[in-house]
């Protein structure tokens, strides 16, 4: 299947897309973890207000993510490494897992809701590796993000705090190169979670991936 680049903007352009775009993004992200939140109070959370009525791991997680989202934008010529997603992991898991967990590789298993699929406790120098291979092979920069994003989700890598980590991770990714960003929507949720449950227990990814690529992916007309 072809996973050409949908879009193509300067930096600069995709930069002002994930701005503008910010609030929305966050926004379905927290509802990717079934949180029951609003849109105009989650803006009211990433502009630094107060809201009644949630509950604090609720809110830290909404000021986790914008968090990250700030420490990605302010500065995209980062080298995207294995100690930068563990960066990400530990602004994304701030509050939730214990100081010794955040951006650390877990060392037990886990398990996935809904699903009999149980990844391998992961290994640093296999993880290393993994990203190098996936971000150098002949593919383009769509492709490679979408990849990059289904084996952070499927390895999980840490302990909690394994999608949006990913999700943040992509984005980046698909900024550098200029080609968009990736937003899966409150509606596309069921499809998504379905989806996700069939990949991570086939191990077959092109229905997710493709899902993704047709629906998902959002740019500029310029």
């Amino acid at each position: 299947m072809s996973y050409l680049n949908k879009y193509n903007l300067t930096q600069e352009e995709n930069l002002f897309l994930a701005k503008k775009m910010l609030v929305e993004n966050i926004y379905n992200q927290v509802r990717m973890e079934n949180i029951n939140i609003t849109f105009s109070d989650t803006k009211t959370i990433i502009d630094g207000m107060s809201v009644s009525g949630l509950k604090t791991d609720d809110v830290q997680k909404v000021l986790n993510l914008r968090n990250a989202w700030k420490f990605v934008l302010d500065d995209i010529s980062v080298l995207f490494n294995l100690s930068y997603f563990q960066q990400i992991h530990r602004i994304i898991a701030y509050g939730e897992l214990l100081p010794g967990m955040l951006g650390t590789l877990r060392t037990g298993e886990v398990g996935i809701g809904g699903s009999f699929y149980s990844p391998k406790v992961p290994e640093e120098n296999t993880v290393i590796e993994l990203i190098d291979t996936m971000l150098t092979t002949d593919r383009s920069e769509t492709e490679k993000a979408l990849d990059y994003f289904l084996t952070a989700c499927c390895s999980q890598f840490f302990w909690d705090g394994n999608k949006r980590t990913a999700s943040i991770c992509m984005n980046r990714l698909m900024i550098q190169a200029g080609v968009g960003i990736m937003i899966v929507q409150e509606k596309q949720l069921r499809r998504f979670n379905k989806l996700m449950i069939d990949f991570y227990e086939t191990a077959d990814r092109q229905k997710i991936k493709r899902f993704l690529y047709d629906h998902c992916i959002y740019g500029l007309t310029v």
